[in-house]
């Protein structure tokens, strides 16, 4: 607050020299001493009141480039009453002015290259494989937050208070969503003071219901006057730059805390380069500034998803510059719109660390073609930029939701978090289907490069199960690094287990060599007939793995 109070007061006497006439002299008068400073007083108490209401109701920056827009207004006010030397030094004063505003408007003309190197990203390939035995975070946000609303009467004073914006995280090595109750008005705010707690769930079991936790919190999005979150960021830190909302993040004891991402503008006011950030206890307010490197270990989301799709935008557009963002486009990149925060969609990778998902398509209108994805660390801002195989086109993420509403057309359901992972070698979609209501009906998992090849189940293992079967039948390797020999053996049937998924059966079967195989009934009908015993003629493909796929099987006299 005392920083606050000083450059305000700065601005305050800045204001008081340019309005008042300390030359005493005015048109056709002269003013007295006494008449000066009682005029100095008054401009400065009120341009001091003036600019504390405005910058606590507001909550802008004192960043210096604020006052480049007031700054020839109020020498120009001031060039009016004066006469003589000291008219003409305040008329050189809004020149001043206004050559800094024209910096101010023209920044976003000329910083293009910077914004681009700012945002510059590692490139490769593909990403790696994505491991079967784990489960990726893939319960869609609408679905947790219709399951949090359902379970809000678990909330003491229910009527004081709704639920606040939905965020992932990884709290002791399980990925869960948790989201803060919030006050529902001025009035409630005024009543309670304080909010119970947040709601939590697992981000990887759409089975999983929510629990509330009792946290009390008092410095929160929804309070009002100091209490107000940023605005008590805000008096704590009037200079620094903030971009994207504030982030509740809990720590592995389910203590919460606030998280809002601060940093530097690129040029002028115009652009943003993430610093580090500022953590505010939501019981206490105890606010702390922290670069990225020094960002303790529970936090997740450092970088707000609002900063990483700014990034993605300079990626993508500012390649060669700013006027070929708008007029010719060549090697343009348009990061899409699908993602679940600020267009970004967050996820958890199989190293523990959250990443933004993003992919990118082509300027051009009515091509669903994917041009590249990138992955942003969430903790880092470091984000790699991966082409894919180039000698395949890769479907983007508005394709793979065509297709599952084209798919679901009958009953209205529609994709949701489309993630592109690295199933056995393939780049795939994987996608929540929600119905109208927002509930969540199956997971839905298609290739990028042929999108043919498609499975769904009501989990994503069970898709994943499906969705092996189908890349065999397609003709894939299904691997996990895109070079599995095809073979044919002979084999005795040990042990066999037998699982219904969808219109399909499972079957997976152990051998005497001690190798077992998976086939679905779907690529060989007459699989659902194997029992112990039999001799059986196979053709799979040679991965190495635990279960390896079948693409075709007989069964000896049969």
């Amino acid at each position: 607050m005392g920083q606050l109070f000083l450059l305000t007061a700065i601005g305050s006497l800045i204001m008081t020299l340019l309005l008042v006439p300390f030359s005493k002299k005015i048109r056709n008068k002269e003013l007295s001493t006494k008449a000066v400073l009682i005029s100095a007083v008054i401009v400065f108490i009120v341009s001091f009141i003036s600019i504390f209401v405005t910058i606590y109701i507001s909550n802008l920056d004192l960043s210096w480039t604020i006052f480049l827009y007031v700054l020839p207004v109020v020498a120009l006010c001031g060039a009016i009453i004066a006469v003589g030397m000291e008219q003409k030094m305040k008329s050189f004063i809004v020149l001043v002015g206004i050559i800094g505003i024209g910096y101010l408007v023209s920044a976003p003309f000329l910083n293009a290259e910077d914004k681009y190197n700012s945002a510059e990203m590692q490139e490769q390939t593909e990403i790696a494989p994505f491991d079967e035995t784990k489960t990726p975070a893939s319960v869609p946000p609408q679905f947790v937050k219709n399951k949090m609303k359902k379970a809000f009467g678990q909330v003491p004073n229910t009527s004081y208070y709704e639920l606040g914006n939905l965020q992932i995280q990884k709290v002791n090595g399980a990925y869960v969503y948790i989201a803060p109750v919030e006050f529902s008005g001025f009035f409630k705010w005024f009543n309670g003071k304080t909010t119970p707690g947040y709601f939590t769930m697992s981000a990887t079991d759409s089975s999983d219901n929510p629990k509330f936790i009792k946290q009390e919190m008092r410095y929160i999005p929804s309070a009002f006057l100091n209490k107000n979150l940023e605005r008590h960021m805000r008096l704590q830190h009037p200079t620094l730059i903030f971009n994207g909302e504030p982030q509740l993040e809990i720590d592995e004891d389910g203590k919460p805390y606030y998280i809002r991402s601060y940093g530097e503008f690129i040029s002028a006011r115009n652009g943003f380069d993430v610093k580090g950030i500022v953590l505010v206890d939501a019981a206490s307010g105890k606010t702390e500034k922290l670069a990225l490197a020094d960002v303790p270990e529970f936090i997740d989301g450092a970088v707000s998803p609002e900063t990483v799709s700014l990034q993605n935008s300079y990626y993508g557009n500012y390649v060669h510059g700013f006027w070929n963002s708008l007029v010719g486009k060549k090697d343009v990149k348009v990061p899409s719109d699908e993602g679940t925060e600020a267009n970004v969609s967050p996820i958890f990778m199989e190293d523990g660390e959250m990443y933004y998902f993003t992919d990118f398509t082509s300027p051009k209108e009515g091509v669903d073609s994917m041009l590249g994805y990138a992955l942003t660390n969430a903790r880092t801002g470091q984000a790699t930029y991966y082409t894919g195989n180039l000698e395949e086109s890769y479907m983007d993420s508005q394709g793979a939701l065509d297709i599952i509403e084209k798919k679901f057309v009958e009953k209205e359901w529609e994709g949701e978090m489309p993630i592109l992972y690295n199933f056995y070698g393939e780049a795939s979609w994987l996608s929540a289907v929600l119905d109208a209501n927002g509930f969540l009906q199956n997971y839905f998992i298609v290739s990028a490069a042929n999108p043919e090849i498609s499975a769904y189940g009501t989990t994503p293992n069970e898709a994943l199960k499906l969705y092996k079967t189908a890349l065999s039948r397609g003709g894939s390797t299904v691997d996990g690094t895109s070079n599995a020999e095809e073979a044919k053996a002979t084999v005795e049937v040990v042990r066999v287990y037998k699982e219904r998924v969808g219109d399909f059966t499972i079957v997976s079967f152990l051998t005497t060599t001690g190798e077992n195989f998976i086939v679905s009934s779907e690529v060989v009908p007459f699989a659902i007939y194997l029992q112990e015993g039999d001799q059986v003629a196979i053709t799979y493909a040679k991965t190495g793995e635990t279960f390896q796929p079948i693409k075709a099987l007989q069964i000896k006299g049969l």
